[in-house]
């Protein structure tokens, strides 16, 4: 499904920012203050979570949305032409 492929685009992103944070899932939840399992369960792209929350990560990565939302940055293999619109069936 395509949009779980982007959470878990979304997912690695965060993992790549903490890592090159040097913070643990924990130290992470103390800056957000979002539990470690969540954010556990963001990386592994099993939440989709609010703009509000995604406006958090921004500032506790000290970026802009859109450079959190840069996912060329984390390697990733995201490109607008895989994503699909959702089709009433």
């Amino acid at each position: 499904m395509v949009n779980q492929f982007i959470l878990k685009e979304f997912g690695n992103r965060i993992r790549f920012l903490r890592n090159e944070k040097n913070l643990s899932q924990e130290e992470l939840s103390f800056i957000t203050g979002f539990h470690r399992t969540y954010i556990g369960m963001i990386e592994r792209g099993e939440r989709n979570i609010s703009l509000t929350n995604i406006l958090v990560f921004a500032k506790a990565f000290e970026l802009h949305v859109d450079e959190l939302l840069d996912f060329r940055k984390s390697n990733s293999k995201l490109s607008f032409k895989d994503y699909q619109f959702k089709k009433d069936d």
